[in-house]
């Protein structure tokens, strides 16, 4: 486990918390950082139907997972050897039956079956068909969508959490480093990826790092004026600016960090605009304390840098923390209009402030932690554009 049991007793009371509010009687939860945020479970099987039901009125949730994978719940999580329960590997990609028969039958033999379930309607790893089962097997079940509910619960992370981040913070740092280093014009795109990974991996002489929920992003040249491409085998060209959007990860952790480069003389739009970019960010940041609101920070961002005629549709930040790919963002806070979730301290964001034209662009982003005064920037990275001249 990579917390004491405690703290993993916590996060089960403040999900219960929620749950009772709500109304829902038994939690179902695919999402692997869910999983491990209420276990401790850890492991590459969300490739096959998994999931953590915790129901309100038991002690200890209950891992339903491929029974290959049954040892790995052993070795990673808290839970009694009867919590841990593997489903044959007939049910595996089968045309006859689905792994989710198997979690209703096991909810069912628990006399759950005419409760209200909750369920993540909208999530990456919870299938039309894992619902269909469900509906179908549990038909005297209520079904209600989660939005998000253990998501919310991790928002606000404890102690231990942040000095995770922070260790991922420090990783990071070695990461944007190396990434600055090893692009120069003639290197392919790939080879510097390579550098980047094994900097990921390796983290720093005191411990490893990660793998990443998102894979390095590199925007090259007119690439620059989208945010989410990766790279090629093509060279780097002096004469362009490249985008680094890159991350450390510790125990499933991120610290998140953009930057932007440029091989050669920069042009004045760039230089520009990314003094520009640099002072709404000081506003966002200056702006962040508790109790104010996420469309707060944001407007603070708009209003500084409208000045300069920049305007930006996306928001400029979300909650980050514990994830697994394909997004190290947690889906519950946004900054940007309309969000007025007020902020708490431990609450950990991305802040990303990406400028993207029609043939150009640039990135620049800090992961922060709301203190109990103001913004903790986690990495200690310089923000300025990057010139390899």
């Amino acid at each position: 486990m990579q917390f004491e049991r405690a703290e993993y007793d916590v996060r089960l009371t403040k999900t219960k918390e929620r749950m009772e509010a709500r109304g829902i009687d038994v939690l179902i939860t695919v999402d692997p950082a869910n999983m491990c945020y209420l276990t401790g479970y850890d492991g590459w099987s969300f490739y096959v139907p998994q999931c953590v039901v915790l129901a309100v009125d038991e002690p200890e949730p209950i891992w339903i997972g491929r029974k290959m994978d049954v040892n790995a719940a052993h070795v990673t999580t808290y839970l009694k050897q009867e919590s841990v329960i593997g489903y044959p590997d007939d049910y595996v990609q089968s045309i006859t039956k689905h792994p989710f028969d198997y979690v209703a039958d096991k909810i069912a033999e628990r006399g759950w079956d005419n409760r209200t379930i909750g369920v993540e309607m909208d999530n990456y790893y919870f299938t039309a068909q894992s619902f269909f089962s469900l509906q179908y097997k549990l038909p005297n079940a209520r079904f209600q969508d989660l939005y998000s509910l253990v998501n919310w619960v991790r928002s606000v992370k404890s102690e231990a959490e942040v000095d995770y981040m922070r260790q991922a913070a420090r990783i990071i740092e070695n990461v944007m480093r190396t990434a600055i280093d090893a692009i120069e014009p003639g290197v392919r795109q790939c080879d510097a990826v390579a550098h980047i990974y094994h900097a990921q991996i390796t983290g720093t002489p005191e411990f490893g790092g990660d793998y990443t929920a998102i894979v390095p992003m590199l925007p090259t040249g007119e690439g620059t004026s989208t945010p989410h491409l990766t790279w090629s085998d093509k060279p780097f060209v002096e004469g362009e600016a490249t985008i680094l959007e890159l991350a450390g990860c510790r125990r499933r952790y991120h610290c998140p960090q953009a930057r932007t480069m440029f091989l050669g003389e920069p042009p004045q739009k760039l230089t520009d605009a990314t003094k520009w970019v640099l002072e709404g960010m000081e506003a966002a940041l200056a702006a962040v304390r508790p109790g104010i609101l996420c469309e707060d920070v944001e407007a603070a961002w708009r209003e500084c840098v409208a000045k300069y005629g920049l305007t930006k549709d996306s928001r400029i930040g979300y909650s980050t923390g514990l994830n697994y790919p394909p997004d190290w963002g947690e889906h519950t806070m946004s900054l940007r209009p309309g969000d007025r979730t007020e902020l708490e301290p431990n609450m950990c964001f991305h802040m990303i402030l990406g400028i993207w034209m029609d043939d150009w662009g640039l990135e620049i982003s800090e992961t922060f932690r709301v203190t109990e005064t103001g913004a903790e920037c986690l990495a200690n990275v310089p923000r300025d554009l990057v010139v390899k001249a």
